[in-house]
């Protein structure tokens, strides 16, 4: 008895947080109407997590697309194919790799600092504060981080994938077993990527941004406990926005296909 009573406080426990989060994220919905009002805000917090993101992630993708290169186009040449790597690459990092990995860098660097400004805020009762100020902390701290992700996510997507493919490019014109022109990457490239596959991988780019912010908010509302409590709130940020990304992504996987 004692273990079905275990499973079943965890399962309301479970089912508390997904519909605590749903309402969070109804709120700050609700609140983009707002947004003309707060765009300081929207334009600081895409600073934090798009410009300052993109020394990072362009190191990423480059050396990404130089791995994929690398395996691929090592194991390609032993059957004379390596001419299809262009295309190879740029799928990989169009539908998987540049929205999935570009979004575990973004929480593990953007999301974590989010959840760790908001814990401290909430622990140090600034939002206690905010609330006998006549302001709501959805509108003020939640909205302009969603939207943030919501329009950076995407956009370092974009320039990740594009980095990406030029790191396989180089590779595969550089490394003496593939030696393929960059007129050939760039061929191969061109026909295997269409606009349906940017579209897929964009859409995956929104869905990330928004669990980040919504998950990296949720755990920044929920943190108690002092300097601990503001630890495990951005370590548990970290790691529930990975599992999500990861969920989300077989989901959507399926339904783009």
């Amino acid at each position: 008895m004692g273990a079905f009573e275990r499973v079943g406080k965890r399962v309301l426990a479970f089912n508390e947080i997904v519909g605590e989060m749903l309402m969070l994220l109804g709120q700050t919905v609700w609140f983009f109407r707002e947004a003309p009002r707060n765009l300081q805000s929207v334009f600081t917090q895409m600073a934090i997590i798009g410009y300052e993101t993109l020394p990072i992630a362009s190191v990423m993708a480059f050396f990404v697309g130089m791995v994929l290169a690398l395996q691929t186009g090592v194991e390609l040449q032993k059957y004379g194919t390596q001419n299809i790597i262009g295309g190879i690459v740029g799928l990989s990092m169009v539908r998987e790799l540049g929205p999935v990995m570009t979004s575990f860098l973004v929480a593990g660097r953007a999301g974590s600092a989010m959840a760790a400004e908001i814990g401290v805020m909430k622990v140090y009762e600034e939002i206690d504060a905010l609330k006998t100020l006549d302001i709501n902390p959805v509108r003020y701290l939640a909205m302009p981080r969603l939207i943030a992700c919501l329009i950076c996510v995407p956009a370092l997507v974009i320039y990740a994938n594009f980095v990406g493919v030029l790191g396989g490019a180089f590779m595969s014109h550089l490394h003496p077993k593939i030696f393929i022109s960059y007129s050939t990457y760039y061929d191969s490239l061109k026909t295997a990527l269409k606009f349906k596959e940017v579209g897929a991988g964009l859409i995956k780019a929104t869905t990330f941004g928004g669990i980040i912010a919504l998950v990296a908010c949720y755990t920044g509302f929920k943190t108690s406990g002092g300097a601990r409590g503001i630890a495990q709130s951005t370590t548990r940020a970290v790691v529930m926005s990975f599992m999500l990304i990861l969920v989300a992504d077989y989901f959507l996987t399926r339904l783009l296909m």
